[in-house]
């Protein structure tokens, strides 16, 4: 028997059990890799809470989670690039793998690179891919200025350098305590709260040609206010704004490859990406990491040990 993350209804955290499930199988395509790591993300919480059960409903009892690390256990008819004992990362589509064995398509995993720690290959999918979406979508030139909210985040710590790297000046809204790390990857750190529009004018006088919101809350109405155009503001969080005002929405769902996630685990193994890890939890205090990311004040991702 495997071990996994459940829930039975629409609700708060409290619902989050690790309950005993059968071990998967692997399919014609599949492999089954052993959970070393898994990742936590905030749309997961949304999900669990019921809040997009329109766009994206939950059938129960539920699983939960999307990307994974961990080693090859079996190897599905058909999957001749992988065998069993190999260290990959990778994601399901299918809300779990936040457990101790998870089955997914071959095509939807990749090699783990020797020098990436299983913290940083479980935790990087949804947060790298996303990453990447939401940064090609406003289409930065080099020389640009770029703000980017929630930026020592799990989403928003990778954005801002993916920008650096692409030679963009980058305003980095973040809580004080983070202002040291933004400023070593060359981030110009502002402070959220009131008089933030102020505080970013005085960092980018010449003005914002663009605005990567990983947070959401008001942050698309103060890219408006700040006189950036639609196509080029970005939410991963903020759907309603999104809707109101036609900015984009590009996150995961654009940036997602198998491709685009080998890149960036190689990045980071090879010290060109830092993939900040907030917080490491045993599959059993699901509840426990779920609260912290809550919090919404993490500097970096939170991940779960089976």
């Amino acid at each position: 028997m495997a071990r996994a993350v459940r829930f039975e209804r629409y609700g708060g955290i409290e619902e989050l059990r690790v309950v005993e499930v059968p071990t998967p199988t692997a399919g014609p395509g599949q492999v089954v890799v052993e959970v070393v790591v898994a990742g936590t993300n905030p749309g997961e919480a949304k999900v669990r809470e019921g809040m997009f059960a329109e766009r994206w409903p939950a059938t129960f009892p539920s699983g939960q989670g999307s990307d994974f690390a961990g080693r090859i256990a079996e190897v599905g008819a058909g999957v001749e690039n992988f065998q069993v004992g190999d260290e990959v990362l990778g994601w399901t589509d299918e809300r779990a793998a936040q457990t101790t064995h998870v089955a997914a398509p071959a095509g939807q995993v990749t090699p783990k690179p020797a020098g990436l720690s299983w913290e940083i290959a479980g935790g990087l999918w949804v947060a790298g891919t996303t990453a990447v979406g939401a940064t090609r979508a406003v289409g930065v030139k080099a020389g640009e200025t770029v703000a980017v909210s929630g930026a020592a985040g799990g989403v928003g710590s990778i954005a801002v350098q993916l920008l650096r790297r692409a030679g963009v000046r980058v305003i980095g809204i973040a809580s004080a305590g983070t202002h040291d790390w933004l400023r070593s990857f060359g981030v110009i750190p502002v402070a959220y709260g009131d008089g933030l529009i102020d505080r970013i004018r005085a960092a980018a006088p010449d003005g914002i040609d663009a605005f990567v919101d990983t947070y959401g809350f008001g942050y698309v109405e103060l890219a408006l206010e700040l006189g950036i155009p639609v196509d080029r503001i970005d939410t991963i969080r903020d759907w309603d704004a999104a809707a109101k005002y036609g900015v984009q929405v590009d996150g995961n769902a654009a940036g997602s490859s198998v491709e685009a996630l080998a890149e960036l685990a190689a990045s980071a193994a090879a010290g060109e990406l830092e993939i900040p890890i907030a917080a490491v939890y045993p599959l059993d205090k699901v509840q426990e990491a779920y609260r912290e990311l809550e919090q919404q004040h993490t500097h970096g991702k939170i991940v779960l040990r089976p």
